[in-house]
């Protein structure tokens, strides 16, 4: 209860501060590009469920269907210009908090994905992972901040990268986060996240968590 407190308090002030910003995003979105505003995308949710999750319309509206699908990669040509943007800010993440208002995510949580790429998870991971409502940031969210030019740094195919390098450690900062959850962890979670989209090259959450699962060797860029 009181994580879902915070989460409704956090949300409506986000929205509130988020407001200055977002009329004019929606402005230039309706304007350029495709005129599409929001994108919603199917993801699994908590107990494996289904959802819409709210993002600002990035890429063409086709891009499932074109080019690497579900993986987005660096310099990604399906990217619209003002998308490149709002994704390098994670702007394009902040309508999510309309999905924390209806219950569907947390602020803090394992990142919602795609059923395709969920099914890269082992059955056990899809089970202790399925058993959190996804959140709009998270370790995983904080780790993979530049994941488009991790899948890119790879001679592997996009969907090899992910299925082979990246989601079985996604997994076990997913399971480290199962394990030690809690309104400290989430606040530090919060606090962190900040401050490496301000120093995106920032390894200060190492530091912090020192427990945190090694990375394999060679899965980010030196």
């Amino acid at each position: 209860m009181l994580k879902r407190l915070m989460d409704i308090l956090l949300s409506l002030v986000a929205t509130i501060l988020f407001l200055p910003i977002g009329i004019p995003i929606t402005i230039i979105l309706r304007s350029t590009g495709e005129g599409e505003i929001f994108y919603l995308q199917r993801r699994i949710g908590k107990n494996r469920e289904l959802f819409s999750v709210y993002k600002f319309a990035t890429m063409l509206k086709n891009s499932p269907n074109i080019g690497s699908g579900d993986i987005t990669v660096s310099g990604d040509p399906r990217v619209l210009p003002v998308g490149k943007f709002l994704r390098k800010t994670k702007l394009n993440e902040v309508p999510q908090v309309l999905n924390i208002l209806f219950g569907s995510m947390s602020i803090v949580g394992p990142r919602p994905l795609t059923p395709n790429n969920f099914s890269y998870y082992t059955e056990e991971n899809q089970e202790v992972i399925g058993r959190m409502r996804p959140g709009l940031t998270g370790i995983g969210s904080i780790v993979f901040r530049d994941e488009e030019s991790i899948i890119g740094a790879s001679d592997k195919a996009f969907d090899q990268r992910y299925k082979e390098d990246i989601a079985p450690y996604k997994a076990q900062l997913e399971r480290w986060y199962y394990q030690h959850q809690g309104t400290l962890t989430d606040i530090m979670i919060i606090l962190v996240t900040a401050w490496v989209v301000l120093r995106p090259e920032s390894t200060v959450y190492r530091r912090i968590w020192k427990d945190l699962p090694p990375a394999p060797e060679g899965l980010f860029p030196a």
